[in-house]
């Protein structure tokens, strides 16, 4: 069982659920070329020059400018694209499925109408998959693949049972007609660490508050059943992980598994350590970023 399945039904069944955005002065804005899946508008932003491109996807109600400090610190050495999923940020909404798989398809419309060839994915939280699922669909044009905060039990329990289902069914309906209590709930009590800024926790929170709610709990309705063992070994690449180490991250179903990775901690942050440490991510992101390029 992927981990959002226990992340949402725990929500429910303790009383309490994941973030989104505003724009930064920090990312410049170079959207020369529009960028479309199916009709849906896709907003980007587009910094540096460079063969090797970083492209980075936001987590669950995030959007592309929680990568800011990404964008200016790796955009002197490389092309940095950060993205806005359909349905947050700038991006369009006027589709029904937000899940994986369509999800990924809007990466790969980025990859492909912007012709970009040695892609390094990045990809926080609910994106892990998202980028996990482009880079099997794209083994051509990407080279590496990161994910942030996520994969903390790959592996683990894969199988539903009834009860477990049912479960998460009700944690959806009660997601939602009470969202914003729970999410409020459950981001101040699991996803913000004590070294979590009075800043960071306003600014995420005032996100959650202006998501689009169906949109958001129709994200968590569709993700639940990406088989992410099957993915990774599809993508036959070498796995990085940048995750905070308030919550261990359990690697014994990849290492089980024969999946080549690469744990990377961070210390003491909340579930968004782009933001909460940029300086310390954008530290451990370029060592990954240097493994990967030797390994090309």
């Amino acid at each position: 069982m992927k981990p959002l399945f226990y992340l949402l039904t725990g929500i429910v069944l303790s009383g309490i659920l994941l973030s989104c955005n505003s724009p930064s002065k920090n990312t410049r804005s170079n959207a020369k070329i529009a960028i479309h899946n199916n009709g849906i508008n896709i907003a980007y932003t587009d910094t540096g020059k460079s063969d090797t491109t970083l492209l980075f996807v936001h987590g669950w109600c995030i959007n592309k400018s929680y990568w800011a400090d990404q964008a200016t610190y790796f955009g002197k050495k490389y092309r940095v694209i950060a993205i806005d999923l359909p349905g947050f940020g700038e991006s369009g909404k006027n589709r029904n499925q937000w899940n994986t798989m369509a999800f990924s398809r809007d990466v790969d419309s980025v990859i492909k109408q912007l012709d970009l060839k040695k892609v390094i994915l990045v990809g926080h939280s609910m994106s892990g998959d998202v980028v996990l699922q482009a880079a099997v669909a794209n083994p051509q044009q990407v080279i590496g693949l990161v994910v942030v905060d996520i994969f903390k039990n790959v592996g683990k329990n894969q199988v539903q049972t009834a009860q477990a289902k049912k479960e998460y069914a009700a944690a959806i309906d009660s997601l939602k007609h009470h969202f914003k209590q729970i999410a409020f709930e459950y981001f101040n009590q699991s996803l913000f660490y004590t070294t979590t800024t009075a800043a960071v926790k306003k600014r995420v929170l005032n996100d959650i508050a202006h998501v689009d709610t169906a949109i958001a709990a129709a994200c968590m309705e569709d993700n639940n059943d990406f088989n992410e063992i099957a993915g990774l070994k599809a993508a036959k690449m070498k796995l990085y992980l940048i995750n905070s180490d308030v919550e261990p991250t359990d690697t014994t179903h990849l290492a089980a598994n024969k999946i080549p990775f690469k744990l990377l901690y961070i210390h003491a942050t909340g579930h968004f350590p782009m933001i909460e440490k940029p300086q310390e991510f954008n530290a451990l992101l370029d060592k990954a970023i240097v493994d990967i390029k030797t390994r090309e």
